[in-house]
């Protein structure tokens, strides 16, 4: 062969791609949005399995099952939120233990500990920083699709780019408005809007499932009676006597209403669904 040739043909084979993965590796995420990162990144060379997946679901009520432990005991890598918002994850965990497993507690990657507001996928920047531990992950375990892995994080990263612009955009209009929540499943990306979110001792008693005082209904009730808010962002996924009463008296007083999921929405990526709470803010509260 001549040596031009055979130059042409060496470069031709180290620049290929390497093949796809016979045996994919497998990640199991304790929620949706984290497992379609996942799979986005991942490409053709991971399998996820997502356990929260149901939109109509409350995850504060699920309870695992044998499946659910199977998987995670067989998987590569597990991510899981943590700061107790999923803690059967850590219980699965503990009972099927492997040096091998890699596990990804995205609360810990941010600093966020317990007793912080545990929706933290509502957080860019969360998003982005659990992005880039998982791909390092995969290289560490894959080395040879490294590339592969590289660009679905820069691929995702670059994704992030059109919903910050909205976000910033929202800002400029938004800061500084005044709403409320009967949970705090938007408070990350309130904060983002620059918008003070009111009646959180309210919130947090509904979020953890116990009966708010009379005072924090009182003060939540006055605050849409009185047009003190803006908005009142709803937990979509979680049903609550309390909560619905209060969306009642926000209809009632012309108040806008934005419901905010827990999970994924299905048929949507992770981007699209930021996206499309982002817009339902951005119609309820026009110029």
């Amino acid at each position: 062969m001549k040596p031009l040739v055979l130059f042409v043909f060496l470069a031709a084979v180290f620049a290929a791609p390497a093949p796809v993965l016979a045996d994919p590796l497998t990640i199991v995420a304790a929620e949706n949005f984290y497992g379609d990162v996942a799979q986005q990144i991942g490409g053709a060379n991971a399998k996820v399995t997502s356990i929260l997946s149901n939109p109509d679901q409350d995850p504060h009520l699920f309870e695992a099952s044998p499946s659910v432990a199977r998987a995670i005991s067989g998987a590569k890598i597990v991510v899981y939120s943590g700061i107790d918002y999923d803690p059967w994850v850590a219980k699965l965990l503990a009972a099927a233990r492997r040096a091998e497993r890699k596990v990804i507690v995205v609360a810990e990657l941010v600093g966020r500990k317990s007793g912080d507001n545990p929706h933290i996928w509502y957080d860019i920047e969360t998003m982005r920083t659990f992005a880039k531990a998982l791909s390092g992950d995969l290289e560490a375990i894959d080395p040879s699709h490294r590339s592969d892995y590289e660009r679905g994080l820069a691929q995702f990263e670059k994704s992030l780019e059109p919903i910050e612009a909205k976000i910033s955009k929202l800002k400029t209009r938004l800061a500084g408005t005044e709403v409320t929540a009967t949970e705090p499943v938007f408070g990350y990306m309130i904060d983002a809007l620059g918008m003070k979110s009111r009646n959180l001792p309210f919130q947090l008693a509904v979020m953890n499932n116990t009966e708010p005082s009379a005072s924090d209904v009182a003060a939540f009730e006055n605050d849409l009676k009185n047009h003190k808010v803006a908005l009142l962002v709803y937990n979509s996924q979680a049903s609550d006597p309390i909560a619905e009463r209060m969306m009642k008296l926000a209809a009632a007083s012309n108040i806008p209403i934005v419901g905010a999921n827990e999970t994924e929405p299905k048929g949507k990526t992770y981007q699209e669904w930021m996206q499309s709470e982002l817009d339902a803010v951005d119609r309820a509260l026009p110029k």
